[in-house]
């Protein structure tokens, strides 16, 4: 309590005091003024009191939004440790991830590699064919018979025809290759031949769909259109997987056109648009369907 209410309730008290005589009135009123010192000398430490407590209140208040501060930065630091420590993990999950795959294709190429050895060693432990027994005429008179009238020299045996080159030993990466500068070479014929053996000697590779692609752009080069549609119709039926198949429809339908067949090169064209219109060949193929309708009347 103030001083202020400490003195309206003295002056209440003293009004509502009945009328007495002036002696016990000025005794009782002294007695009311040391209780009300009393009562104000008690409110006065109860207001120190009040103080001491707001301030140690405020002072731990402080204290507790200091260590809550300091709290929420430590937890803040701990996150941003732990998303860095998560971020490397990721970094050298995908690091071992990279090197897995490039392990993998080491391997494939390794496995290819000793099939193609295997294949080697194979062929070489194989016995030779042993040559043809030419079966002797018996009414043929001996060689060495005497006179004029000597026999007649026997034929001469036609030449064998010469082997096409070994593959033995090789491995898929260099056949391809080799069938490959062939065909930048401009010797058409010998790349078909190189990718042919290719595709015999090797049918599972990663190159198999490119080397069937290639025979199919070697005949086309040639203006065999026939023959390139067969090979890419390869493609397509043999790899319906592969990178190469929007290719070799959009080829395909070029061949048909110059062949005339103006329904078949549309419906080539069309499946490379549907199938893989976010493609160079797709793109190609709706430029062709686009002149063809231009085309039309």
């Amino acid at each position: 309590m103030t001083k202020i209410s400490v003195s309206v309730i003295g002056v209440l008290l003293v009004a509502l005091m009945p009328a007495a005589p002036a002696a016990a009135q000025s005794r009782e009123q002294r007695q009311m003024m040391a209780t009300l010192q009393i009562l104000q000398e008690q409110a006065q430490q109860l207001a120190i009191t009040m103080a001491a407590l707001q301030q140690a209140l405020d002072e731990s208040v402080k204290a507790l939004n200091a260590r809550i501060d300091e709290s929420n930065n430590a937890t803040r630091r701990s996150f941003a440790d732990q998303k860095l420590a998560v971020d490397n993990v990721a970094n050298d999950v995908r690091v071992i991830r990279q090197s897995a795959d490039d392990t993998n294709v080491r391997i494939a190429s390794l496995r290819e590699e000793l099939e193609a050895v295997r294949s080697g060693m194979l062929a070489i432990a194989q016995p030779a064919a042993p040559a043809p027994v030419v079966p002797l005429d018996p009414n043929a008179p001996p060689a060495s018979a005497p006179g004029p009238a000597a026999a007649a020299p026997s034929p001469v045996a036609p030449p064998p025809l010469a082997p096409p080159p070994s593959t033995v030993g090789l491995s898929p990466t260099r056949m391809y290759e080799t069938a490959r500068a062939d065909y930048f070479a401009g010797q058409y014929s010998v790349a078909i031949t190189g990718f042919e053996q290719f595709l015999k000697a090797f049918p599972r590779s990663e190159l198999a769909d490119d080397a069937q692609f290639n025979i199919g752009e070697a005949y086309y080069t040639q203006n065999k259109w026939d023959d390139a549609i067969t090979a890419y119709n390869q493609v397509v039926q043999t790899y319906p997987q592969s990178n190469s198949v929007p290719d070799a429809l959009y080829k395909r339908g070029l061949a048909q056109e110059r062949l005339g067949q103006t329904d078949a090169a549309r419906a080539s064209w069309d499946a490379a648009v549907k199938g893989y219109p976010d493609s160079d060949a797709g793109r190609l193929a709706r430029q062709s369907l686009d002149r063809l309708g231009a085309r039309r009347p």
